[in-house]
């Protein structure tokens, strides 16, 4: 029998264990460490072992997205400039005046003298009424007719001018307004029909109106887009502007 210490078998159990612990005892190199070895490329190097890299996808770019116009815009606004937007007229209340105790002084003195000149039925008492020369009342007159009584007369159904009188008379019996305020064109106005929108007014006002014009002439106003029968216009100091028709 062999009793050499040195040639004794040992146990298969731990020939294994000295196998395992020599092999954990030798140290792994890395792939770093051989030379020539490339360097780990960045962004790598926290990669769990196996893991394959995976190449990042592109970006995706969607088209730029340009806002189309609202088909139920008013392309007209749309095509303005922001300064250049239209806006809609506004259309200012008109203050129908009847009082003419507030009125001033001279302006209520020489509707008196009218009126009571147009009903006298002599139609020669407008005469001083109407002034002479830059300061002549306007009045509407056929052609050739420079003197104004004689032009009234003209565009009257009579010889003697009763029935532009009593037109006269009529028209400085309504309601009336003082139109241009502020302005060198400053007067107070008769009929009040003259400076409001014909669309505005009430039932009792197209009484009024009626009680000047017949149903056809107000049609044919509506047409015409406003007023354009007789207007009379006293300035605020007293003088008669203008007793005139048309537009």
């Amino acid at each position: 029998m062999n009793r050499n210490p040195a040639n004794r078998a040992l146990p298969v159990g731990l020939v294994v264990l000295l196998a395992g612990a020599t092999m954990t005892a030798t140290p792994v190199l890395a792939l770093s460490e051989f030379q020539g070895a490339p360097a780990p490329i960045a962004g790598e190097q926290n990669a769990a072992p196996g893991d394959e890299a995976e190449e990042a996808a592109p970006e995706e770019r969607t088209p730029l997205e340009i806002p189309m116009p609202d088909p139920l815009v008013d392309r007209t606004a749309v095509e303005l400039k922001d300064d250049e937007i239209a806006e809609p007229d506004v259309v200012e209340p008109v203050e129908v005046l009847t009082d003419v105790s507030k009125i001033p002084v001279p302006v209520a003195r020489m509707r008196e003298l009218i009126v009571e000149a147009a009903a006298s039925g002599d139609i020669e008492r407008l005469r001083p009424l109407l002034g002479k020369g830059p300061t002549q009342t306007q009045v509407t007159a056929t052609a050739g007719e420079d003197d104004p009584i004689a032009a009234l007369k003209s565009l009257s159904g009579d010889q003697d001018g009763i029935e532009i009188l009593a037109i006269l008379l009529d028209v400085m019996s309504t309601g009336f307004v003082l139109a241009d305020k502020g302005t060198p064109e400053e007067a107070y106005v008769w009929p009040y029909f003259a400076e409001k929108p014909l669309s505005s007014l009430t039932a009792p006002e197209k009484v009024d109106l009626f009680r000047l014009v017949t149903a056809g002439d107000f049609a044919g106003m509506e047409e015409f887009g406003t007023y354009n029968f007789y207007r009379v216009g006293i300035t605020p100091d007293g003088k008669w502007k203008f007793f005139v028709a048309g537009d």
